[in-house]
C-alpha cells in the first residue's frame, strides 16, 4: 500500500492505496463519487474524464498514486459551477443527452472547450470532442449545445 494525499472536489483526502489502483477506481470505490463512469478502461472512450490540476484527463489510465498532491475535480465537483449549469441547460435544450453514460465525461470536456476556446467553431469543437465517444446521439446535439454556450458568451 502507498500513502496518497490529494484534493478531490475541494476536499483534502488522504488514503492508503495499492500502487496499481486507477484514479477512477479510487474515486468510485473509495470516495463514492460514482459520476465518474468507466467505459473502455483503456483511455479511449472518455467516459471517465475528470479534471486533474485544471486539465481534462482519463481517470481510468491515471494511477491514483501519480495524483499525489493534485487537485482533482469530478462531475460532482461542478454542482455549483455557473458555466456547467449553462452547459447542462444547453445539453437539455439541444437534445444532447440520451442514455447518459458518456455524459459526465462529455460535460467536463465541454466545460474545458468553452473555457479555453471562446471562438471555437463546429469543426474545432468536433476535434476537441474526438476523445469522448457517444454511441447514442451522433454528436450533433452535443456540438450545438457547446456552440450555443460559446455564442452566449463566457461567464
Amino acid at each position: 500500500m502507498t500513502a496518497l494525499s490529494l484534493t478531490v472536489n475541494d476536499t483534502r483526502v488522504a488514503a492508503e492505496v495499492a500502487p496499481r489502483t486507477s484514479l477512477a477506481d479510487f474515486l468510485r470505490d473509495r470516495q463514492l463519487l460514482t459520476g465518474t463512469h468507466l467505459g473502455c478502461e483503456h483511455g479511449v472512450c472518455g467516459a471517465c474524464t475528470v479534471m486533474i490540476d485544471g486539465a481534462p484527463a482519463r481517470s481510468c489510465i491515471a494511477l491514483a498514486v501519480t495524483c499525489e498532491g493534485a487537485q482533482v475535480r469530478t462531475i460532482e465537483g461542478f454542482d455549483d459551477d455557473a458555466l456547467m449549469a449553462r452547459l447542462r441547460e444547453a445539453f437539455g435544450a439541444e437534445h444532447a443527452l440520451q442514455c447518459g453514460y458518456c455524459t459526465p465525461g462529455m460535460m467536463i470536456a465541454a466545460h474545458d472547450i468553452v473555457r479555453r476556446l471562446a471562438q471555437a467553431d463546429e469543426a474545432r469543437i468536433r476535434v476537441e470532442l474526438s476523445g469522448n465517444l457517444c454511441r447514442c446521439t451522433g454528436y450533433a446535439g452535443i456540438v450545438h449545445a457547446i456552440r450555443r454556450v460559446i455564442e452566449d458568451g463566457a461567464d
